[in-house]
């Protein structure tokens, strides 16, 4: 997938920071990686890209961070996540909101109305709840690896992520049953 170039000069106006630059050209494939694993759109994915580098621009001062790709990385998960949330309050499938509706197609358990779901539901999650189980299960990041990103411990990693797994399993059951 082609990324759109951006003039990082423009985006940021008269507050530009010459690193600011590298630091983008280095790390966008990146963040729109992480980004459109998240949102399965690379639309949305660039929406989340212009995002995090704009947060940046933003900054009175340019913070010093230790490990710049995992602080990309995390911002740009928590950006999709975000979108995903924002998107999910404007989506219905009818105009009555308890009205569900599941399209049956026979393209196997990849179907885009099951990545449809499941960013949804994990728009519906607690956020740091959602980033833990993209990290671990979307990211394929090991808990230990979760567990220092988050500073937190391997143990609550693991927790979280059988309380997150059990969650959307029981979601995913009451919404099969209900399209019976």
């Amino acid at each position: 997938m082609q990324i759109a170039q951006a003039n990082m000069a423009v985006l940021a106006g008269d507050s530009f920071r010459p690193g600011l630059e590298q630091i983008f050209l280095e790390h966008r494939d990146l963040v729109f990686r992480a980004a459109y694993r998240v949102t399965g759109n690379s639309s949305d994915a660039e929406d989340v890209l212009q995002t995090v580098f704009l947060r940046l621009v933003r900054l009175e001062t340019f913070p010093e961070i230790a490990n710049l790709p995992g602080y990309l990385h995390r911002s740009a998960v928590n950006a999709s996540l975000d979108l995903l949330r924002g998107k999910k309050e404007t989506f219905s499938l009818d105009d009555d909101p308890n009205q569900t509706e599941v399209v049956s197609t026979d393209h196997g358990p990849h179907s885009a109305e099951l990545r449809d779901w499941l960013r949804h539901a994990l728009a519906r999650l607690n956020p740091r709840w959602a980033e833990m189980f993209v990290l671990r299960f979307i990211e394929d990041y090991s808990n230990r690896e979760i567990a220092g990103i988050m500073k937190t411990s391997p143990a609550v990693v693991a927790v979280v992520l059988h309380r997150t797994r059990t969650q959307l399993k029981k979601d995913f059951k009451g919404l099969t049953r209900g399209s019976r």
